[in-house]
């Protein structure tokens, strides 16, 4: 892993080597960077300039520059100084599609990119607006995804650097990279809450990706990998700031191919209205050899959420084998829904606080050897009276399986457990795990149901309710090493076995 995380740095680092290529001011060409005119023209003609010329930089100067959509073209970079704003236009008339409408695209070309210390507004609530169904109460609205913006859209290219560069209030998703090759995204800075399925970054079946140093506060998923028709492969995701209405960081929901190869290290995720870490497999691709590590979580509903489901009905379910974790604090809070309001003004989703972290598969179908290490999660805690519609222990088999359903950590309800749900699994390693309560709650700490090849070694539960701290339901071959549950005693108190549970080994 280290050796291919060596070689992934070593070539995405050569995408840094300047090529000897002239800059190409788009004043020089006609814009005129007062905010009114439409500058789009201008634009596109210092590109076609800079392309005609083998390559250079189409650069913006201090100034407020209007425009639609533009094509970046091979080995042309734009660049922003301090002080300029690109602003999208509020016309749809103004914008071409790809795959989406967009403000910046490109297919199929390579050595591109977009840098400087300037600004790139989508101006994305009045297109959203435009476009959105009316709102319903308790309904989600048509989105009209197809008929809104992006900011970046860039499909097929190789060697593309975005640097430095802030992106705020996209329409849709601010920026989409799809089946892109060799790809550096680097300390840029994302603000966007103008419209539902805000995402900040998109990654689409890439490969050779480094995601460093970023900073990203959106509507929807922060930063989301995705499997439409290639696997998203070889990628280090490092030293990034992440806040999110929905997930921080999700691989999903799309996952026709899947994940491999992939290395995350060095966040912090905070203020999030679902989970921390999302990782999904709904479409019947694979997932392998992801390693997560060094996260800190604060203000955030829920750790951790690795689902197996099946959403294409008609094919087969996919795969989730070869998943680590490790060296993540999280807090999750018991606070008031009028603390989470970073929405556009005309929605609301209905937040769920304290839901909790799971792991989950399918009859037949376990999600295999994952391993976390060195992890301590705070919950607030629900309470220590049931309400009737929190499952119960009694009611294990009733917890839905939900296979065909859009994948979200709050799919399953309130959970017989506070810390840990885990079902359908096969070989989970958990390693210097603590699971508090800082309030009461009355359920179990950890449930693990239908789970073959079980290890936990130093599991410490550190707080307890009215039921048993941790209950091994119709589990087969589990070794108990250095855990316990200090406020309860012994094991035989704090372990309780149930259903078809066999072969558990306590020392």
């Amino acid at each position: 892993m280290w050796l291919r995380i060596k070689l992934l740095v070593a070539l995405v680092a050569a995408l840094h080597q300047p090529l000897a290529a002239g800059d190409f001011n788009v004043r020089n060409h006609g814009a005129a960077g007062d905010g009114k005119t439409l500058d789009t023209a201008a634009i596109q003609s210092a590109i076609d300039a800079a392309a005609v010329a083998k390559g250079g930089r189409v650069v913006f100067t201090p100034g407020r520059y209007l425009t639609g959509t533009i094509r970046l073209k091979s080995h042309v970079k734009l660049h922003l100084e301090k002080g300029a704003i690109l602003l999208g236009s509020t016309d749809h008339s103004h914008y071409q599609r790809l795959n989406f409408l967009a403000l910046i695209m490109a297919d199929r070309q390579v050595d591109i990119g977009i840098s400087g210390q300037g600004i790139i507004d989508g101006q994305g609530k009045a297109l959203a607006d435009a476009v959105i169904a009316p709102i319903k109460p308790g309904r989600f609205p048509d989105a009209g995804e197809t008929k809104r913006p992006v900011i970046i859209n860039f499909r097929n290219c190789r060697d593309v650097i975005v640097r430095d560069i802030t992106l705020r209030e996209s329409a849709c998703w601010v920026q989409l990279y799809r089946d892109c090759d060799r790809v550096l995204i680097e300390n840029i800075k994302v603000r966007t809450l103008a419209a539902i399925t805000n995402d900040g970054l998109d990654l689409d079946g890439c490969s050779n990706v480094v995601v460093r140093g970023c900073d990203i506060d959106s509507e929807d998923d922060a930063l989301c990998l995705k499997s439409s028709r290639r696997f998203c492969e070889n990628i280090l995701i490092e030293n990034c700031r992440l806040r999110s209405s929905c997930n921080a960081l999700k691989f999903g929901t799309a996952s026709a191919k899947g994940f491999r190869n992939i290395t995350v290290r060095n966040i912090e995720i905070y203020d999030t209205y679902l989970s921390g870490i999302a990782l999904q497999i709904v479409d019947g691709g694979l997932m392998e050899n992801i390693h997560i590590s060094n996260v800190r979580m604060r203000t955030t509903n829920n750790p951790l959420f690795i689902r197996l489901g099946h959403r294409n009905v008609d094919g087969p379910v996919g795969s989730i084998n070869g998943v680590t974790i490790s060296d993540v604090t999280a807090e999750i809070p018991n606070r008031r829904k009028s603390e989470m309001n970073k929405f556009p003004s005309y929605w609301r989703h209905l937040c769920t606080t304290l839901i909790t972290g799971s792991i989950t598969g399918l009859p037949g179908h376990p999600v295999r050897n994952v391993k976390l290490r060195n992890i301590s999660i705070t919950y607030g805690g629900i309470g220590e009276t049931p309400k009737p519609d929190h499952i119960r222990l009694k009611d294990l088999t009733k917890v839905p399986e939900c296979a065909p359903n859009y994948p979200e950590s709050k799919m399953f309800g309130v959970l017989p457990a506070w810390g840990l749900y885990c079902r359908h699994a096969e070989n989970l390693i958990f390693d210097n795990v603590t699971l508090k309560v800082s309030g009461k709650d009355y359920r179990s700490a950890a449930v693990f149901d239908d789970v073959a090849n079980l290890k936990l070694d130093r599991f410490q539960i550190l707080s307890a309710g009215k039921e048993p701290p941790l209950v091994l339901h119709n589990v087969r071959d589990a070794a108990i090493i250095r855990s316990g549950s200090p406020s309860v005693g012994p094991a035989t108190t704090w372990i309780e076995k149930r259903g078809n549970t066999q072969r558990v080994s306590v020392r």
